[in-house]
């Protein structure tokens, strides 16, 4: 590693690794293990998701808990299918190209793509390693990111972060080359090694001036994606959306949304959205980025969130009889799951950005 990209690192805490920021909050984790004599205690939290959604979750699962409507039209898809089969209910269910294609149970925007031609998606279920969704591409502007967390039996709960995501992309100058352009952009400084193996056979392209090139089309940081913080737009308006949303699921008490919407004012008034994904215990605490925070303060922050989602936790195992998993059925399946975001990360280096 270059000094100056070490440097870089131990400066900036926001490039690091995503487990490395807990190292100095773990005992607040394991302190809460303790208490509640399981180290499982937060699949409690959200009771009719899969380990609460801390990992390993599948979107279908998520998807059947929303409100209709709420949700991009999706089919699931195993790889193992006959492609003529697949091809034929992508023509039953109404699908036209382009639309996207991510994994049913993925993480992190790991071979999630945009599908432009019955090319493309063929040469997608070839090389994906698992069951994946095919779904409507919502064309919506804005990209926002929601945390929300209530207490059970509660009608009201709390927007602790709201952020608008841009995916990862840059401008032509009608003269530098596509590969230049990327080196030349310090938001993906350090995540130039990643993009030129999914664009390698676009680098020596050269966009016309002031045309957007989106690197990706997932948002996540990991995959270079900026996140600007809207924390001054949480209302009464905004928290009473979310409040009707996570009631009709009946148990959905701590997570992310990340939704698309026409505008911010009419997602407040509860119209013109679709909800893309929702993440349960295990969802980052993305708000911690983007707001000037310190190492230390953004550890509070996380450590803040820990502390509700036990409360939620111990509430529900208490007041509703809802069961933690037994260690060693929380120790097999986090061990499945981990195996399947490798065996994703993998696929995702490997594969192309159309």
């Amino acid at each position: 590693m270059h000094f100056r990209k070490l440097l870089f690192k131990l400066i900036k805490w926001e490039s690091w690794h995503y487990h490395l920021k807990y190292i100095p909050i773990a005992p607040v984790w394991l302190w809460y293990c303790i208490k509640a004599r399981s180290f499982w205690f937060f699949t409690a939290s959200n009771p009719s998701i899969t380990f609460g959604g801390f990992e390993g979750e599948s979107k279908q699962e998520i998807y059947e808990q929303l409100p209709p409507g709420s949700y991009p039209k999706s089919i699931y898809v195993s790889p193992k299918s006959d492609f003529s089969l697949v091809n034929k209910r992508i023509e039953d269910n109404g699908f036209s190209y382009p639309f996207v294609v991510k994994p049913n149970v993925g993480l992190m925007g790991f071979m999630f793509r945009k599908i432009h031609s019955m090319e493309e998606l063929q040469l997608y279920h070839k090389k994906v390693p698992v069951n994946y969704i095919i779904q409507e591409l919502i064309d919506y502007p804005i990209e926002v990111s929601v945390f929300y967390y209530r207490m059970p039996g509660s009608p009201k709960g709390t927007i602790s972060g709201f952020l608008m995501k841009q995916p990862p992309q840059i401008v032509g100058d009608g003269k530098s080359t596509l590969w230049k352009l990327i080196q030349e952009n310090k938001n993906l400084e350090y995540k130039v090694d990643e993009i030129y193996k999914r664009h390698q056979d676009r680098l020596d392209m050269i966009l016309p001036k002031g045309e957007i090139f989106i690197l990706s089309h997932a948002s996540n940081r990991s995959q270079g994606g900026k996140l600007i913080n809207l924390e001054n737009e949480i209302d009464e308006k905004l928290t009473a959306t979310f409040d009707k949303i996570s009631q009709h699921a009946q148990h959905f008490y701590y997570g992310r949304y990340d939704i698309k919407c026409q505008s911010i004012e009419m997602l407040k008034n509860g119209t013109g959205f679709s909800i893309l994904e929702y993440n349960g215990a295990g969802a980052g605490i993305q708000h911690v980025y983007g707001n000037g925070l310190s190492l230390w303060q953004a550890c509070r922050l996380i450590v803040s969130h820990w502390k509700k989602l036990y409360q939620i936790s111990i509430h529900n195992n208490k007041e509703n009889g809802i069961s933690f998993w037994e260690y060693k059925k929380g120790r097999i399946f986090l061990k499945s799951a981990m195996k399947n975001l490798k065996l994703l990360e993998k696929a995702d280096t490997e594969f192309p950005s159309f």
